[in-house]
């Protein structure tokens, strides 16, 4: 079972704050999902975060290519029903 996610952000700690978040969200779901791999990766050049949301000064979250957060900080239960969503449509 693999997850994409996609932190976009301008500045290091917005970053930060998410991939914590996000980390929280996989350790949480590894006890139901031993085998899950989440593969994180960071969005930094506003170029490229305008390809995918016109919002670049806040974070913005997508989780297997899907757009789930826009400009805000998300909360780990939220990362964890959208990491849910992201393995039941795998299934």
């Amino acid at each position: 079972m693999r997850i994409g996610v996609k932190i976009l952000g301008h500045k290091t700690p917005q970053r930060y704050a998410v991939r914590r978040a996000v980390l929280a969200a996989q350790t949480a779901l590894s006890q139901e999902f031993p085998d899950l791999l989440v593969e994180i990766a960071e969005v930094r050049e506003c170029s490229e975060i305008e390809k995918i949301t016109p919002v670049v000064i806040y974070p913005s979250l997508v989780v297997n290519d899907r757009l789930v957060c826009v400009g805000r900080f998300p909360k780990k239960d939220e990362i964890l029903i959208w990491f849910q969503q992201a393995l039941q449509e795998e299934a």
